[in-house]
């Protein structure tokens, strides 16, 4: 995440990054609670699951035995197929 936080800090400033990247993160621990949100994408990965965070950011899971496994975190329509 520390991309994602130094791009938008580039654009809207580090205030704004970095509350928003705290918001992001609280989005990824919430998985924890309800972990089989979203939208199944077994297609690309067995169990991989992506959900939306605030129409600019798409988080790609896994709901793994014990835990929840953040894949790649995608941002502004960057394609996060290419990180899988």
């Amino acid at each position: 995440m520390v991309g994602l936080y130094e791009y938008i800090a580039e654009r809207a400033g580090y205030r704004i990054a970095g509350v928003y990247i705290d918001r992001l993160e609280e989005a990824c621990m919430a998985l924890a609670t309800f972990p089989k949100r979203g939208t199944s994408r077994d297609d690309l990965l067995p169990g991989l699951r992506t959900i939306g965070f605030e129409r600019r950011v798409t988080i790609a899971f896994r709901v793994l035995k014990t835990e929840v496994e953040i894949v790649t975190i995608a941002y502004a329509g960057r394609r996060f197929e290419d990180d899988l």
